[in-house]
C-alpha cells in the first residue's frame, strides 16, 4: 500500500513490547518534537521514524534519511547541509543537503550516534536555530524540518566517554522510543516471518512447518528482524514452494548466521610472507591481511556493517573507508 508514492509503513508484531512502541508513535506523531529512536542494528528503527512521519501533519511532505555512519567524514557536512558552488574541489555547482530537501517534512538522521564530533557541533547549532547554512555558503536558509534521530549506539556512554556531545543528546531525546531486539518479543517472530513470506514472488513463497516455527522462535537473532528477513529470503531462493522444516530451519538460520548459504565455504586468509622472501610488499601484504579480516566478519555478521565494526574495534566510518578502499562489498563473494 502506497501513500503519495512512498510505501507505507507497518510496524508487525502482537507483542506487548511493540504494543507498547505502537503507543509511543501514536502519542508524539501529531507533534513537531524531536524524537531519538534507540536500540540494537536491524530492529527496525527506520520503520518508526517512517510512522512518525506518515501519522503526523508533515505526511504530504518529503521524508529524508540520511545514514550518518555510511557517510566519510569529509562528505558528511555537504551531504547533510549542501554547498555552494566552488565550495570544495569537485563542487562544480550548488547542491541543496538532506535539510533543505526535508524542508516542511520529515529529516530521518540514522545512525547519528557515529557523527564526528565536529558535525555535532554544527548540527545542534541548526537544531537550535533552524537556519542551514551551505559549505561556502554566507547567507543562512531557514528550514522547517522535524527531526528522528535513531542510534546503536548508547549515547550516554557516549557522552561520558566524550564521543557524544551531552548538550546534542538533550536536543535530539526530547522522547525517545526504545526499539527493543527481537529476542525481546519472540511473539512477534512468527506474524514476522509470515508477512515477509506474503510479500515475496508468488511462485518462490515457502511455508515453515509448526515445528521448524517453534524451533526459530527459540533462536537468539542477534541481527533481529534483519536477520530473520535475511532467512526467509534464503528459504524462497533454496526451497521455493516447499514447506520448511525444522532441520532446514535451523541449518538456513545456521547459514544466516555465518552469512553463507549452507553449501559455501570460507575463504582462507592470506598466508604471512616469510621474512626471507626476495621481495615484500608491505602494504599490498597488509591490505590482504586486513580484507580478509573485515570480509571474514561481514560474513559472520551477514553483512552488518555496525557489528562488523564492533568485533574489529572499528568505528563505523573507519571500517566503510577501508571497505570502499579495498573494494569490499557488505556479502563478499565466497
Amino acid at each position: 500500500m502506497q501513500r503519495n508514492g512512498l510505501e507505507l509503513a507497518e510496524l508487525i508484531g502482537v507483542s506487548d513490547a511493540i504494543a507498547a512502541v505502537r503507543d509511543m508513535i501514536d502519542r508524539v506523531a501529531g507533534s513537531s518534537a524531536t524524537v531519538l529512536v534507540t536500540g540494537p542494528s536491524g530492529s527496525g528503527k527506520e520503520v518508526v521514524a517512517q510512522l512518525l512521519h506518515q501519522r503526523g501533519a508533515r505526511a504530504a511532505r518529503p521524508f529524508v534519511a540520511v545514514n550518518c555512519g555510511a557517510l566519510p567524514a569529509e562528505l558528511i557536512e555537504s551531504e547533510i547541509f549542501g554547498h555552494e558552488a566552488g565550495a570544495f574541489t569537485g563542487a562544480v555547482k550548488a547542491r541543496r543537503g538532506r535539510f533543505e530537501l526535508a524542508d516542511t517534512g520529515t529529516l530521518f538522521l540514522d545512525e547519528v550516534g557515529d557523527m564526528p564530533l565536529a558535525m555535532q557541533v554544527k548540527l545542534l547549532r541548526v537544531l537550535e536555530t533552524r537556519v542551514v547554512e551551505r559549505v561556502g555558503g554566507m547567507i543562512g536558509t531557514p528550514v522547517d524540518v522535524r527531526v528522528v534521530a535513531a542510534t546503536n549506539v548508547d549515547l550516554g556512554a557516549a557522552v561520558a566517554a566524550g564521543n557524544f556531545r551531552e548538550d546534542l543528546f538533550y536536543r535530539l531525546a526530547v522522547v525517545e522510543i526504545a526499539m527493543p531486539a527481537l529476542a525481546e518479543r519472540r511473539d512477534d517472530i512468527v506474524p514476522l516471518i509470515e508477512h515477509f513470506v506474503a510479500r515475496g514472488v508468488p511462485a518462490r513463497r515457502v511455508e515453515f512447518s509448526v515445528p521448524a516455527l517453534d524451533a526459530l522462535r527459540e533462536l537468539p537473532w542477534r541481527g533481529n528482524i534483519r536477520e530473520l528477513r535475511n532467512l526467509v529470503d534464503r528459504a524462497s531462493a533454496l526451497h521455493p514452494g516447499e514447506t520448511v522444516d525444522r532441520a532446514t530451519a535451523l541449518q538456513l538460520a545456521d547459514s544466516v548466521v555465518r552469512g553463507l548459504a549452507p553449501v559455501a565455504v570460507r575463504r582462507p586468509l592470506p598466508r604471512v610472507v616469510e621474512p626471507d622472501d626476495a621481495f615484500v610488499d608491505l602494504k599490498q601484504v597488509l591490505d590482504a591481511i586486513e580484507q580478509g579480516y573485515i570480509e571474514r566478519t561481514l560474513l559472520s555478521t551477514a553483512g552488518g556493517v555496525a557489528e562488523t565494526a564492533r568485533r574489529l574495534g572499528l568505528r563505523r566510518t573507519t571500517l566503510i573507508e577501508k571497505m570502499r578502499r579495498l573494494n569490499i562489498s557488505r556479502l563478499p563473494a565466497c
